[in-house]
């Protein structure tokens, strides 16, 4: 990360974040994921910027997987290995996961994309962690142009890091890393945008 720009920091809240305000706004979210996803039984599925675990808790719910999550935040990671210790929990950034090559069925990353700052690196390494024909779910706000535009100027004029992009814009960004779009999902303000890993890309240099 720059030395100069900032994150929003979510340590302190980590204990309480499930029933905060933030923690229940993400419950649509988490409703439009759980529609949207395929899964098979056994599935090995990544949560990027998993914060305490609450979507692959809900998804293990519903589907038998190996669960894994990562967050930079500390705190998050140790309320998410303290209630769901069934599952594999780490710090570590979007760009460098401790998972080895083509080892996961599907990733997920909700409500956390837009504070990526290296989006291109999170794509790589989406690019280098899924199998072929893999799917990358993306769960992110819904914004009208004009409020995007002016949200993404704050903070770029406050040095926040992070950005929030519509769905065709997602998928450009990931089509240079062998992803292919299979679809969007929307419900009021939470959009979903999916991407997969095309089976031909079995080349690419990490």
């Amino acid at each position: 990360m720059s030395k100069d720009k900032k994150d929003f920091k979510f340590d302190k809240m980590a204990a309480v974040y499930d029933d905060s305000l933030a923690g229940k706004g993400s419950k649509r979210f988490y409703n439009l994921l759980l529609r949207e996803i395929t899964l098979t039984s056994g599935a090995a599925v990544l949560d990027v910027g998993c914060g305490t675990g609450a979507f692959l808790k809900k998804l293990s719910d519903t589907c038998s997987i190996i669960g894994f999550g990562v967050d930079l935040e500390k705190k998050m990671i140790e309320e998410a290995n303290k209630n769901h210790p069934q599952m594999n929990f780490q710090v570590s950034s979007c760009e460098n996961i401790p998972l080895d090559n083509s080892f996961l069925d599907a990733m997920v990353s909700c409500m956390a994309y837009h504070h990526f700052e290296n989006k291109e690196g999170f794509a790589r390494e989406a690019s280098r962690l899924l199998k072929p024909d893999g799917v990358l779910y993306i769960a992110d706000p819904r914004f009208p142009w004009l409020i995007r535009k002016t949200l993404n100027g704050f903070f770029s004029l406050i040095r926040i890091n992070g950005g929030f992009l519509n769905p065709d814009e997602t998928a450009e960004r990931f089509s240079a890393y062998g992803f292919k779009c299979v679809g969007f999902a929307y419900d009021r303000y939470a959009q979903v945008v999916k991407l997969q890993k095309c089976a031909d890309n079995l080349t690419r240099s990490y």
